[in-house]
């Protein structure tokens, strides 16, 4: 910086000694203190305005001038002065403010990675609960309400065997208990999620399309390629928990007729959509649902993009984008 401060001066003060005194070039010498009050510091600044003033001097000098004007020379020092000050002090507060940018999106970019750890820490645990009770659900209530029915049965043929007239109460308490029953085995299908290895994926969705035709009567499907290269086994749980979510709410809220499940790979990204014929998304939601947080949250936790709109004029399409490589 210093040899190109002296260099510029040196440049105009040539220029100066060129076009005789009479042409002052005193503005020009406010290129070298600029430059050496922005990139240095003010001290540095002060060195190169008294190397520009003496310059200045000589190359008056050289060209032949009559007097000397201190005056002159003390308004234009004093000029440059205030002038290496006022830049030396806005290059201050912009590396200052630099600083404190760097710092803002360091600890911002430290807080986002925190977030994100917490956020996969509760999901993680809210899993395992939510497994736990699926597991509570089916074991326990469900092995206590198929118990209480087989009493109710047992009650049941010997009030027949007597000829009771109690026997058709006993029958619909038979019959509630069993409906029970599967409403329990139902909820407990919904609360338990499998936890993926990367390379389960495909087979946990053809599972949730074959469970889901066999339950609800809507024909489900799964299209894709089984040789689909998946790394990743946290995306793959989040993009099973969004197409499970999706296609249930296909099921429940769009009076769908038809679902297709969709996983492929788009160049480094793996694609998964949800394309159901239903009555459609709304264009302008009045609020985003439970339903929409959570395959947001889960793409987000996946570290891939979500989308949600209308299938045309009927029907919604539901996609999830995560770039993926080897190394994860």
């Amino acid at each position: 910086m210093t040899i190109a401060c002296l260099i510029v001066t040196g440049l105009i003060g040539y220029a100066d000694y060129l076009t005789g005194y009479k042409q002052s070039l005193l503005l020009f010498y406010f290129l070298p203190i600029s430059l050496a009050a922005w990139f240095a510091n003010f001290k540095f600044g002060l060195v190169i305005v008294a190397v520009c003033v003496m310059v200045w001097v000589l190359s008056d000098l050289a060209s032949g001038i009559p007097a000397l004007q201190f005056w002159n020379i003390g308004m234009a020092f004093a000029s440059y002065v205030l002038f290496a000050g006022v830049v030396s002090k806005l290059a201050t507060l912009v590396r200052e403010l630099d600083q404190r940018v760097e710092e803002r999106t360091a600890a911002y970019e430290r807080e986002t990675v925190e977030r994100r750890r917490l956020d996969q820490e509760i999901a993680q645990v809210a899993d395992r609960e939510r497994r736990r009770l699926g597991h509570d659900l089916h074991d326990k209530l469900g092995q206590h309400l198929t118990g209480t029915a087989l009493a109710a049965q047992v009650l049941k043929e010997k009030l027949a065997a007597r000829c009771d007239p109690e026997t058709g109460d006993a029958e619909n308490l038979v019959r509630c208990l069993e409906e029970g029953i599967d409403f329990t085995r139902n909820l407990a299908r919904g609360f338990f999620s499998p936890e993926l290895k990367a390379e389960g994926l495909v087979v946990a969705l053809q599972n949730l399309a074959e469970t889901v035709s066999e339950q609800s009567g809507i024909k489900c499907v799964l299209s894709g390629d089984e040789l689909i290269p998946i790394y990743d086994s946290t995306a793959a749980n989040q993009l099973y928990r969004i197409a499970q979510e999706a296609v249930t709410n296909s099921v429940k809220h769009a009076v769908a007729n038809h679902v297709d499940i969709q996983l492929a790979m788009d160049g480094s990204e793996l694609y998964l959509s949800i394309v159901d014929d239903g009555v459609g998304f709304p264009d302008k939601p009045r609020s985003e649902g439970l339903g929409l947080y959570l395959m947001r949250h889960a793409a987000g936790l996946s570290g891939g993009t979500f989308d949600i709109r209308r299938n045309g004029e009927k029907g919604t399409i539901v996609t999830c984008r995560v770039v993926q490589s080897e190394s994860q």
